[in-house]
């Protein structure tokens, strides 16, 4: 194999290394969204064990519903992350197969790369929904703070 052929097959398995760093870097954002989200969650699972009023009950279910269905939107980007992530690094294979052993895989890298890039697309239409509610709820606390209990 000549060094323009070598040079070549590195130049294509640089674009999937690329989206791979992108892709890890939201995947770790993601993380870090579900454990405050799941932090969250569990502190309003406390407080509601103390509410005895219905009205202020029903408030922390609609704001414990909110945060399932962040975690739920977390949850879901992640697989998609993850998706992408094997998509790249099977682009990056499937180029050095190629490049290497002369095996003729065809649009393999092509469709691979694609669906990584399709996967870490949809992954971000959901960490913007997760964005948008994670503002709502805050929003919805700081309009809807639990009354004060008068000292017995």
């Amino acid at each position: 194999m000549d060094s323009s052929n070598i040079h070549a097959m590195l130049a294509a398995m640089l674009a999937p290394a690329f989206f791979l760093t992108a892709t890890a870097s939201l995947l770790l954002s993601a993380n870090n969204r579900l454990a405050r989200i799941i932090d969250r969650a569990r502190t309003l699972l406390r407080e509601l064990a103390d509410v005895e009023d219905q009205e202020e009950r029903a408030m922390y279910e609609r704001r414990i519903a909110l945060q399932r269905q962040r975690s739920l939107n977390i949850l879901r980007a992640g697989q998609l992350l993850y998706a992408a992530i094997s998509c790249f690094v099977g682009t990056s294979l499937t180029v050095s197969v190629d490049s290497f052993t002369g095996h003729r895989l065809g649009s393999l890298p092509i469709w691979l790369a694609s669906i990584g890039v399709l996967s870490m697309f949809a992954a971000s239409l959901l960490l913007a929904r997760e964005s948008a509610l994670a503002v709502t709820a805050i929003n919805e606390e700081m309009d809807h703070r639990p009354r004060k209990r008068p000292a017995a």
